[in-house]
Parts: C-alpha cells; sequence; structure tokens
C-alpha cells in the first residue's frame, strides 16, 4: 500500500514517464530514444493536465454561478471526481482490488483474450469507486473486491472492441482505453445512434466540425466555437462583459491548445509504440497489443469538447425537469465531457447525435446518484473526504463522473445491496 501509495501521489505526469521509460527499455529502444519518448510522454500529460485544469477552473465558477442563477435546490450534492478518487483509493478493498486487476489483466493476455495492457493506474479509481461504494453497503472486502473487478473487466471488454474504430477516428495507433466511467457510456451511446438513424430529418443532419468548417469557414473553426460556447455559458451565468469576454477567450485557448499537448503525448507514445509492435511481432507474430490509457487522450477532439461545454446547462435543465432527481449538478459540470468520447465514433463525432446521446447519459447519472446517495455519502464518511467549499458536511452526496453511477456501477450496487 505504501508503494502504491507513493506511485498515485507521483501523479500521471511524474508516473507515466517511469511507466515509458521501463517499457521503452524492455522493448529494446536506446536509452536516450527511450528517455525522450518518456519525458515527451511526461511533458504531453503535463500540458494536458494544465490545459484541462484551465478548462475546469475557467469553468467551475460559471457552473456554481449557474447553479446559484438557476435557483437550484436539490438534496444530493454532486462534489466532484476528487471525492469519487478518494473513495476510490481510500477504503480496505485497495490493495485486493489492484493486485487482483493487475493479475487478472495478466492471465486475459496470457490467453489471448484480451490485447489491452492497462497501464492508466491512476484511473483505477473508478471502479474501485464502486467496490468502494458497494464495501459501505455490504462491510464485505470480499463482495466489493469482486465487484470492483467486474466493472475492471467489463472496461478491459469494451477497452478491446472499440480500439479499431478509435485508432482509426482519432488517428491514434496502438492504444485502448480501459475507461471504467468512459466505456461504459459506449453502449448508451450507440443505442441512442441507433435510435437517431430510424428519425427523419434528424439523421440527416450534419453537425461534425469538419462539415461545419467546410461549410462556414472560420466560423467553424473549433476557436470559434471555443469562443461562442465561451461567451454563451458567461451570459448564462450572468456575468459581466469583461468576465464574458475572459471566459471565450479562455474556452477558446482550451480548445486550441489541448489538441497541441495532446500531440506532444502522441509523438512521444509513438516511439514506444513502434518499437513495442516490432519487439512484440518477433516474439508473438499471431498477436496485436494494445496500451491502456487515459481518455483524456480523446477529450481533445472539437466535437467532443464543444458537446462537454454544452452539458453544463443541459445537465442543470436536466436537474430541475427529471422527476424524482435529487442530484444537484454541482463541482463536476465541467468534468461532464468525459461521459461522452469514447461513444463519439459511433456518434459519427455529430455535435447533435453527441449532445443528445450526453443528455441521456446526464440523466441516467442523476437517476444512479439519486438511488446511491445514501450509500455514496456513507464510504465518503469512512474514508473521511474533505468536501469542497459549500458543501455541506450533513448534504447527501454523489458524484456525476465516475464508476459508480454508470449503468453498471449503479447495478453493481443495487445488486450487492440486496444481499447487505
Amino acid at each position: 500500500m505504501a508503494v502504491i501509495q507513493f506511485l498515485i501521489q507521483l501523479g500521471p505526469a511524474v508516473m507515466m514517464p517511469i511507466i515509458f521509460f521501463i517499457l521503452a527499455m524492455i522493448f529494446r529502444v536506446r536509452v536516450g530514444q527511450g528517455f525522450k519518448a518518456s519525458m515527451l510522454v511526461g511533458i504531453g500529460f503535463v500540458g494536458i493536465n494544465l490545459v484541462i485544469g484551465l478548462l475546469l477552473g475557467t469553468l467551475g465558477p460559471a457552473a456554481e454561478a449557474m447553479v446559484s442563477r438557476f435557483g437550484l435546490s436539490l438534496t444530493v450534492v454532486d462534489p466532484g471526481w476528487p471525492v469519487g478518487a478518494t473513495i476510490g483509493w481510500g477504503t480496505p478493498i485497495v490493495p485486493f482490488v489492484v493486485f487482483s486487476a493487475v493479475i487478472l489483466n495478466i492471465l486475459l493476455l496470457m490467453f489471448k483474450w484480451t490485447k489491452t495492457v492497462n497501464i492508466d493506474i491512476f484511473n483505477y479509481w473508478h471502479f474501485m469507486l464502486t467496490g468502494g461504494v458497494v464495501y459501505a453497503a455490504t462491510n464485505s472486502v470480499v463482495v466489493g473486491t469482486i465487484a470492483a473487478l467486474i466493472h475492471f473487466l467489463i472496461a478491459i471488454v469494451i477497452a478491446d472492441v472499440t480500439a479499431p474504430r478509435i485508432q482509426k477516428e482519432f488517428d491514434l495507433k496502438g492504444v485502448s482505453f480501459a475507461h471504467a466511467t468512459s466505456a461504459i457510456y459506449v453502449p448508451i451511446g450507440m443505442a441512442v445512434n441507433w435510435i437517431i438513424e430510424k428519425i427523419p430529418g434528424l439523421r440527416t443532419i450534419k453537425a461534425d466540425p469538419e462539415e461545419i468548417t467546410k461549410k462556414y469557414g472560420v466560423m467553424g473553426e473549433p476557436l470559434t466555437l471555443g469562443t461562442i460556447l465561451g461567451v454563451l455559458l458567461g451570459i448564462l451565468a450572468g456575468f459581466g462583459i469583461a468576465e464574458i469576454l475572459t471566459l471565450g477567450v479562455k474556452v477558446a485557448a482550451v480548445m486550441v491548445l489541448l489538441p497541441a499537448m495532446i500531440n506532444v503525448l502522441v509523438e512521444g507514445l509513438e516511439i514506444v509504440r513502434k518499437a513495442a509492435e516490432a519487439f512484440l511481432k518477433q516474439r508473438f507474430p499471431d498477436r496485436e497489443f494494445y496500451i491502456g490509457l487515459d481518455t483524456a487522450l480523446l477529450i481533445g477532439n472539437p466535437a467532443v469538447l464543444a458537446t462537454g461545454l454544452l452539458l453544463i446547462p443541459g445537465a442543470l435543465i436536466l436537474a430541475i425537469l427529471l422527476p424524482g432527481n435529487k442530484v444537484l449538478p454541482f463541482v463536476d459540470l465541467a468534468s461532464l465531457v468525459f461521459l461522452i468520447p469514447m461513444a463519439a465514433p459511433y456518434l459519427q463525432k455529430n455535435l447533435v447525435r453527441l449532445f443528445i446521446s450526453g443528455l441521456v447519459m446526464v440523466a441516467l447519472v442523476l437517476y444512479a446518484g439519486t438511488s446511491i446517495a445514501p450509500l455514496y455519502t456513507t464510504a465518503a464518511n469512512l474514508v473521511n473526504v474533505s468536501l469542497p467549499e459549500g458543501v455541506s458536511a450533513t448534504t447527501e452526496l454523489a458524484n456525476l463522473v465516475g464508476g459508480a453511477t454508470t449503468p453498471l456501477g449503479w447495478l453493481l450496487i443495487k445488486l450487492a445491496s440486496i444481499f447487505a
């Protein structure tokens, strides 16, 4: 546990270069090239985290202002993904889940049941959050561990199935995404796309960024789209002119800078990927392997990022309109973009289809959060989480982004609760 906690505290910006340098040495990359590749990966993660931090830091006050302006007074508060990560890494199931997940991944690779080598250790908290809430419900380390591993296993399967399509659509080679939140929403996106294809008029709308740029020129480019969305969010938040314009420029900056940072990471990834491909083909000529990474690499796509921005007011409106919902979207509003990236290729990266699908996903999250709020709050209390400013210690909790409020996480928690 001390080793695991040390690695997690390093964060992906330090942990990933170490992992990639080790991989580079295993795959016989020259030391100098291995160092360059691993550092590019680390620099890419630093850049991605800085830009995402800018996005979340910029949109956070706007989201809070919208919550206040809309006059929402729901009884279950979203305390944000850091609380979810604290629960995920804080319960007694952690050592059992981490080592079991690594061993399970190795066994799946050995028996050719997966192609994904999941090195995205930092995001293990997504499926461990499901296990942590199950532990809170059952007080059983065994049941909590089993629930977390089922969630992990299904995420690995989806990672394998979606990898070819995602690699093609996002121009990323040799990677997959066993992200236990984003992956679970891929079937939802596919189902929504199937329904849209049956609706005359709606199915013919072309709203992917390339089509918009072709039709409207500079008005359809990511920087313009970011400016417009930033200004719109500022207006909805009730900001003054200066704040609205600042928000517009900062969101435009994110739209431009995030893909650039991803390109830096991919440059380092490509060095290791090519060496790994050559090394593995010599020893396993009939096998193909994917490196499992964080979906942060996917949210820089203009269609994904724009949809994530539109989901902020969309989630607040849904919170008001959905009968029976008790969840107040709050800290995680700016992180809703992480629900949709893996489903994007199956929705043709079409802004209209992505937004409709995103609303369906958010509705499911709100109902799941309402359903498991007492158990989620118990889990948070077990690990003594630090709550964000403005969130009362007596309020029930349920985050928007994390494994517990996915359809799969909700199902596992409810099934375990029956036998508690």
